[in-house]
């Protein structure tokens, strides 16, 4: 994981949040953690959470065996591949398959457009593998057979660190809630009560840092998420960044901190809160601290990150929440649209 001496000035435009606070506190301390996500999603829509009781060995685990397994034969990486198009977001998908495309939402009155360049014409050299709520019979997880498939602890690992990242969802989702004084202090939690999460194993192997500089390949292209919320696991790698929301021109790197969790909000909890939470557009390039070595050779390492995105139950009806809008100086600026509807659209956009 990443050292401490990675931490630098600039790491403090995303806040960090000691989350004990809410999980273990009286009722004012977790007021006081709400109020500071709530500022932190506010302002720049990132927050990294220490603090946030996920065993580091459980994090740890997940890791190593998706390193087995990105480390193994294609062709027995094969034995469990993702289904063609974005419908069923399970399995294996090799690299080049999946390319983010941030200008495509969807169309009518549900089309949200961000100007960001072009990005949905070179296929992001990453591989990657989706997991999901193993109760989720929607979209039933798609294993690799055992035999031939070497790796039996790559199953309960995965799932462990699933359950982890489920269970602190939750508890974000219900400080949010607690930040907006709702009546029902679980209200956000409840509109997620089937826990329809998608946990994601990624892998950026090693790429010509020409590749990335020249525009000819990229890791992962601007974006921004389109569920509720994103908690992000970093290796040391490093290459995270995020646009500057006071000069959209700029990119500030979001290093790993050790012991955090980094949390965003997507799109879909941006339009939720009326905009007053920001889903803020991010990129995985060239990390600052690529080093000598990598500049000599010419090559940057592999990069391996775990991504666990949230969204609502598909019945949840999507429009301002309490104390995100007014009719005089803050009225609701999208219509009602499902939590079904709106994912859909955007996942087929990226297997179009």
């Amino acid at each position: 994981m990443a050292s401490s001496t990675q931490r630098r000035a600039s790491d403090d435009i995303i806040p960090v949040v000691d989350f004990s606070g809410f999980l273990h506190g009286t009722k004012e301390e977790r007021s006081e953690v709400a109020r500071q996500i709530d500022d932190a999603f506010r302002s720049v829509g990132f927050v990294y959470l220490k603090g946030h009781g996920v065993e580091s060995k459980i994090i740890e685990d997940a890791f190593e065996v998706s390193k087995e397994f990105f480390d193994l034969p294609m062709e027995t990486k094969m034995l469990a591949p993702h289904p063609p198009g974005g419908t069923h977001h399970r399995g294996y998908s090799a690299p080049g398959v999946e390319k983010v495309s941030q200008d495509v939402f969807g169309k009518g009155e549900i089309a949200k457009l961000r100007e960001v360049g072009d990005l949905s014409l070179i296929p992001d050299a990453k591989e990657s593998y989706d997991i999901g709520n193993p109760t989720d019979s929607t979209q039933p997880n798609i294993w690799p057979p055992t035999p031939p498939f070497p790796l039996p602890t790559f199953r309960p690992k995965t799932l462990t660190l699933f359950h982890s990242l489920q269970d602190l969802t939750h508890q974000v989702l219900n400080a949010l809630s607690l930040s907006l004084s709702l009546q029902d202090p679980t209200y956000l939690s409840t509109t997620h009560k089937s826990s329809l999460f998608q946990l994601r194993l990624l892998h950026y192997p090693p790429i010509p840092i020409s590749d990335l500089q020249s525009g000819t390949k990229k890791r992962i292209t601007p974006h921004s998420d389109f569920g509720t919320l994103t908690l992000l696991l970093q290796d040391s790698a490093g290459g995270l960044e995020i646009q500057d929301p006071k000069d959209p021109t700029k990119w500030r790197p979001a290093i790993p901190i050790p012991g955090t969790i980094l949390v965003n909000i997507g799109d879909l909890m941006a339009r939720w809160s009326n905009d007053r939470w920001k889903s803020t557009i991010h990129r995985v390039g060239v990390p600052d601290s690529a080093g000598k070595t990598a500049e000599k050779e010419g090559v940057l390492p592999g990069r391996y990150s775990i991504p666990f995105f949230a969204t609502a139950d598909p019945d949840t009806v999507i429009e301002a929440l309490p104390g995100c809008w007014d009719e005089e100086k803050n009225p609701k600026k999208y219509e009602a649209v499902t939590a079904w509807e709106y994912v859909q659209m955007r996942m087929a956009a990226l297997y179009e």
